[in-house]
């Protein structure tokens, strides 16, 4: 099961079904522009996680998992309920030291440090991911993906190995992962081929320092539809990651850095063929105050084109605001454990250019604003 770690399990009928679940409700409020909702200086509820997943073991080396989420984030996802994950997880091969498995249906995709559990608020280190990383306005095609994960996990004196290699289809039909993909809504469908995923992780002194590489290869192509703004397009996004994390007993510090190499073509002059090499990253602290209390600082950083960071070529070129080419984020938070079930995290965000702004929320790029401020409220309760 993806999140025994942190779930507390309802036996049913001393059976081997375990069931788990999660709310989870947010309010945003924004000096200027719009972020998960109608935010610009008024208090936005448009952000909400709702989950229930369950798991049965029918067999010691088998396991069937699933989990329906319904994610409300401004106009980027409505909330409606879907298949967050459906799978068979077999496990092929074990040992005291070593275990081999096969994951097969719709798997979560293993990016980063966070995104396999991005969605439930007890796992997140703060009420907004980076976004340098981990982009609200491009959740969906990297959420999840139907296909099959080989694993090996690894345990030995000098440290523990994870290692996933996958292989499956992105979820890239919705209307949100179409604007994410060409920054517009047009009329036609992409067609992605399988896409490959790799992870490692290593660590050390029982997880006191993790270090990681993530790398996957998006490559879809686009059929155009009636009277489409588009052309038939080819897109590829093949980003990479490199994590490190190091946990002490009362503080934690984690940063992680991505290259995100990305072309398109075919399209049309409503998407002119283009190869950018974006490039981001982050570093951040937090701290555990108390037993219930915890304190989080970050820098997080963003720029959509590496070659072009202050975004004036951009601008130059398109007419665009260059700020809309990066983001620089620093942010500062607190969580209040309740109870082991119950939390509650505030957060402010003092940002430098709007890269990371969903188009949906912010349609019209002149009304956009360099310098803003973001206060967030969050809270959740698991069961």
């Amino acid at each position: 099961m993806l999140w025994t770690t942190f779930a507390h399990a309802i036996d049913i009928m001393d059976s081997k079904l375990k069931v788990h679940g999660f709310l989870t409700q947010g309010v945003v409020i924004t000096s200027d522009n719009n972020f998960l909702g109608q935010s610009n200086k008024q208090a936005s509820a448009d952000f909400r996680e709702i989950g229930v997943n369950a798991s049965l073991r029918p067999t010691s080396d088998v396991q069937l998992s699933a989990g329906i989420l319904s994610h409300k984030a401004g106009e980027t996802d409505n909330g409606n309920l879907r298949l967050d994950y459906g799978l068979i997880d077999w496990t092929l091969s074990t040992s005291e030291q070593s275990r081999t498995g096969l994951r097969l249906g719709r798997v979560k995709i293993n990016f980063g440090l966070y995104n396999k559990t991005r969605d439930v608020a007890f796992t997140r280190p703060s009420i907004l991911l980076p976004q340098s990383i981990y982009f609200e306005r491009t959740r969906n095609p990297t959420v999840a993906a139907d296909g099959a994960e080989l694993y090996f996990d690894h345990y030995g004196e000098v440290g523990s190995l994870f290692m996933t290699l996958g292989l499956g289809r992105p979820q890239i039909e919705s209307e949100a992962s179409k604007i994410a993909l060409v920054g517009l809504i047009p009329n036609g469908r992409f067609e992605s081929t399988l896409m490959p995923m790799f992870q490692t992780i290593y660590e050390l002194d029982g997880g006191k320092y993790r270090f990681g590489f993530t790398a996957l290869q998006l490559d879809t192509g686009y059929n155009p539809g009636a009277r489409d703004v588009l052309g038939p397009g080819r897109l590829k996004f093949t980003p990479k990651i490199f994590s490190a994390q190091y946990n002490a007993e009362y503080w934690s510090i984690t940063s992680e850095f991505a290259l995100r190499p990305a072309s398109n073509s075919g399209f049309g002059p409503n998407a002119p063929d283009a190869t950018i090499h974006g490039q981001s990253y982050y570093i951040q602290g937090s701290y555990r105050l108390a037993p219930k209390w915890e304190a989080l600082l970050r820098y997080d950083v963003a720029y959509t084109d590496s070659k072009d960071r202050d975004g004036k070529a951009f601008a130059a070129a398109t007419r665009q605001p260059s700020f809309t080419r990066f983001s620089k984020d620093w942010t500062a938070g607190v969580r209040f454990d309740v109870t082991p079930a119950f939390m509650l995290r505030a957060e402010y965000h003092r940002v430098d250019g709007t890269a990371y702004l969903p188009v949906q929320d912010n349609p019209n790029t002149s009304s956009l604003v360099r310098r803003w401020n973001m206060f967030m409220l969050l809270a959740s309760f698991r069961f």
